[in-house]
């Protein structure tokens, strides 16, 4: 049956987008965090 195939995890893309989502986190992150210290500098 195909709706019994669509329900299997796969892993290799579970992972890959795992990976993607605290790249993505890390860098926002930081992005953020050198912004708050530009704005630190020039602003106050």
């Amino acid at each position: 049956m195909a709706a019994k195939e669509s329900n299997a995890m796969d892993y290799a893309e579970h992972e890959r987008t795992y990976a993607g989502f605290v790249n993505l986190f890390k860098y926002g992150t930081i992005s953020v965090v050198v912004l708050l210290v530009l704005m630190a500098l020039f602003l106050l």
